[in-house]
């Protein structure tokens, strides 16, 4: 009786409500879409908000970026994202991966890349979604090398006041008696300083964010420096999973291997990329992420990755940083896990403004 009452429905009034589904479902996507209109320029100096962008997606689909710029990334389709260019006419990023997808030892260490899309006059790359067939999964991302600015960010040598007061602003003790008595400090001095209250520096990465199942996203670990702050850090991630811990490190040696071997690795600075680890029940997974600050090395010159930076090598830490993690990855006792007060301390992205 139901469906003969439907199909007697007079064919004007079905249409319209056909169509007027219709609109609302074009509608609610076009309003996701607009949310790309809203990205501004990313600044390199922004140390408040981590240079990676991953999205997270739950078992309602619902999205969550657990660091980076706001609104950088969108759901493209099945297994497939959108992230926004960084700006300028060159499009580093696409670039490197149409590089090393065409590499094929490469491919597997990396997201794959399908093209270059633009809409309304924003421009974005369609890369793999790597969460693509996790279920709720405990997800890390690890800032690598000792040097996550470009050589380009910090040419300029003149001091400046609102870097003082950035600095000062963070650690009142920092800057220098000359400094104190100039009231500025040069953009170098400024970013070093920064990457020295994380374990940038001394280990070669730095925990940038990480999430655990069920639980919003961590972000902004300024305090994540000792190795002992790394390790726990890291046990908390691991959650006692000793098969994870084993299954991250065979990936991680391999990632390692294929940087060491790879041509392209030698003659390119790899500044500002992660590693990205992330496993659920089932599945374990790490990958390189980000290289918008991928760049070629002046003509005849080469780079190992593991020598200190002094301006002018291009030298940027990342297999200095990437031994460390695995030896981290190694060292953690996981049958001593701590308690949920040890967990990081976080801080919010806007207590300390840190564009310059």
């Amino acid at each position: 009786m139901t469906s003969s009452t439907c199909c007697l429905t007079p064919l004007p009034a079905r249409m319209e409500a056909i169509t007027m589904r219709l609109c609302m479902r074009a509608a609610e996507q076009y309003d996701r879409l607009l949310e790309f209109n809203r990205v501004s320029k990313k600044n390199a100096l922004d140390l408040t908000a981590p240079a990676s962008d991953i999205l997270l997606k739950n078992r309602q689909n619902n999205w969550f970026q657990l660091s980076g710029h706001p609104d950088c990334f969108a759901p493209a389709g099945p297994g497939t994202i959108w992230k926004k260019r960084s700006g300028g006419p060159e499009n580093a990023e696409r670039e490197v991966y149409e590089e090393l997808g065409s590499d094929p030892s490469m491919q597997n260490i990396v997201p794959r890349y399908f093209r270059e899309v633009d809409y309304k006059g924003e421009k974005f790359i369609e890369l793999q979604d790597l969460l693509h067939g996790f279920s709720d999964p405990h997800v890390m991302d690890v800032k690598m090398g000792t040097r996550t600015f470009l050589e380009s960010e910090v040419e300029k040598t003149a001091a400046r006041h609102d870097l003082y007061l950035k600095m000062v602003q963070v650690d009142p003790t920092a800057p220098t008696a000359e400094e104190h008595s100039q009231q500025a400090v040069t953009k170098l001095r400024y970013m070093q300083f920064r990457e020295q209250q994380s374990s940038t520096c001394s280990q070669g990465f730095r925990i940038e964010a990480m999430k655990f199942r069920g639980s919003p996203p961590m972000t902004d670990l300024k305090k994540v420096k000792s190795r002992d702050e790394v390790l726990t850090t890291m046990a908390l991630f691991l959650g006692g999973r000793e098969d994870v811990r084993q299954r991250l490190l065979e990936r991680l040696r391999e990632i390692r291997c294929k940087f060491e071997k790879s041509e392209y690795f030698q003659k390119h600075e790899v500044v500002g990329s992660s590693i990205f680890m992330i496993y659920d029940d089932t599945k374990v997974g790490a990958w390189m992420i980000d290289f918008a600050k991928t760049l070629p090395v002046p003509e005849g010159s080469t780079v190992n990755h593991r020598q200190p930076w002094v301006q002018g090598n291009h030298e940027e830490g990342f297999l200095f940083g990437l031994d460390s993690l695995i030896s981290a990855m190694e060292e953690v006792n996981l049958k001593q896990l701590p308690s949920p007060s040890s967990k990081p301390e976080t801080h919010k992205a806007s207590a300390v403004p840190l564009k310059s």
